[in-house]
């Protein structure tokens, strides 16, 4: 093979590290923002909160009385002028390629005085299997019962079901040991741990959910023996609403059965609500808030969502002082990172406030008067309003917040497409989606609307929808269907 050289013409996307910083920042979400803010304060000395206070500055007289040293202490410098460090690096480069981090992790992470990991230290969510297995330890069961009791607790779905079959938890249990548990044993230990909490945990279906939660009621409550039989004897007719049935089969008067239903309501279908994992435990922390001030709408963004750093003056005084080059160029590496933290962390809040602003004075009708007002909006809408991409838009506003005197959404919510409506004009798919959950929440239990007495319902209010729409609607409300809606009284 002969070995030549050849000059050719292509085209390929090239990014700095700044603006990989830059894009980063502005894809991650309030919680994510404060940990890796976190991580570079712990990793990078020359970074500080800035409180609005004076910084403190390090005291600047030098230990060896250098006659260099600045005269006055936390001098300012002048940091952005500095000719020998650049305000881009070289393109398709990495930090750790022309910086050299301060963390000792074999990861590059920030790590603690003992060496570990400081992302370790932060606790998590119990979840609802830790929960089942702290009490399995303060309950006595010999060897073989508490393997098939950890072989149940594994078995729960989020919703705390149980959703493997006994024989399934008897050949998990023959993995471990020889012996292989009879079908009554593994029952009496399920039976057992169903008296666990949550209450109603688990269950395999819903009726022994119920059951196992009126099961923990007093015995002296009003209804139970009629709830009971109605779960256990009659939840097909239960299910369908068959109050009539409901009378014959048990002989109960109407105002008797709405008691039962009464106390059915009360309890709790999924038991494992609650116990999620931390991922979804975590506490929503707006990052935007809109707030009406002497007639008008003011969008400003949330300080505790929006840190803002600073370089320390006093290590960054250190720089014209160092008594060595390494230590001169471990601060100068750190000064020009943190500078560029900064720029990213500026540039990323201009961005929220510009977009979530536009996005405010869009929906001012849901502001003023509730869902039922939203306007039609898209991505490319805000894009060309704010001089931005479309999928710079989409990250500012996947899982950013805003805080309005209606609530806390989503930026996203705020996007929806339009349907046409009889005057030539564009409703928004969201406003459509709350005139169907007022219509519902407004209708006769015993005779709900059908998807086509809400198509025409909403057809006298200009707005042309088909059935199927409506249907598709509705589904994504999580409304059941008129049959499944049609209830007792």
């Amino acid at each position: 093979m002969k070995v030549g050289l050849h000059l050719g013409l292509g085209q390929h996307l090239t990014m700095t590290p700044q603006l990989q910083q830059a894009i980063k920042l502005l894809q991650l979400s309030t919680l994510e923002l404060q940990q890796e803010v976190q991580s570079a304060l712990d990793s990078n000395p020359l970074l500080e909160l800035d409180d609005g206070s004076e910084p403190a500055g390090m005291s600047s007289e030098p230990h060896d009385s250098t006659p260099e040293a600045p005269d006055k202490a936390g001098e300012t410098l002048d940091l952005d002028q500095r000719s020998d460090m650049p305000d881009q690096l070289p393109v398709d480069t990495a930090w750790d390629d022309i910086y050299v981090g301060s963390g000792s992790g074999t990861g590059g992470e920030p790590v603690d005085e003992d060496g570990d990991p400081i992302e370790t230290r932060n606790a998590q969510a119990e979840s609802l299997q830790d929960h089942l297995r702290w009490q399995l330890n303060l309950t006595p069961f010999n060897d073989t019962d508490r393997l098939v009791a950890e072989a149940v607790i594994d078995g729960l779905d989020s919703r705390g079901y149980l959703t493997v079959s006994l024989q399934e938890l008897a050949d998990t249990v023959q993995h471990w040991i020889d012996e292989v548990p009879e079908e009554d044993e593994i029952l009496a230990v399920l039976h057992r741990v169903q008296q666990f909490d949550p209450p109603g945990v688990a269950a395999r279906d819903l009726c022994e959910c119920l059951l196992i939660q009126l099961g923990q009621r007093p015995a002296g409550t009003e209804g139970l023996a009629g709830a009971q039989c109605l779960l256990r004897d009659h939840a097909d007719k239960l299910a369908a609403g068959d109050l009539p049935g409901l009378m014959r089969a048990t002989r109960l008067s109407e105002a008797e059965i709405q008691q039962v239903m009464a106390l059915i309501r009360q309890l709790k279908p999924h038991p494992g609500e609650g116990w999620a994992g931390p991922d979804d435990e975590k506490t929503l922390i707006p990052d935007v808030v809109v707030r009406k001030h002497n007639g008008r709408w003011r969008v400003e963004l949330n300080p505790e969502a929006a840190p803002r750093l600073r370089v320390n003056s006093g290590y960054a005084a250190m720089l014209r002082r160092a008594d060595s080059s390494r230590d001169n160029q471990f601060i100068r590496d750190h000064l020009q990172e943190a500078r560029w933290l900064i720029k990213s962390l500026q540039s990323r809040h201009e961005t929220l406030l510009k977009v979530a602003t536009c996005i405010v004075e869009h929906q001012r009708g849901f502001l003023e008067e509730g869902p039922e007002a939203m306007k039609p909006l898209i991505l490319r809408d805000v894009a060309d309003e704010v001089g931005l991409h479309e999928s710079t838009i989409s990250r500012v506003t996947t899982q950013k917040y805003l805080h309005t005197p209606r609530g806390l959404f989503e930026l996203k919510y705020f996007f929806s497409s339009h349907v046409g409506t009889s005057s030539g004009g564009e409703a928004s798919s969201t406003a459509i989606r709350a005139m169907i959950k007022k219509l519902v929440a407004q209708e006769n239990p015993r005779k709900p609307l059908s998807d086509n007495k809400i198509a025409d319902l909403l057809q006298e209010q200009g707005i042309e929808v088909a059935r199927r729409t409506i249907a598709k609607y509705r589904e994504s409300l999580n409304i059941p269907s008129s049959s499944d809606r049609k209830r007792l009284l």
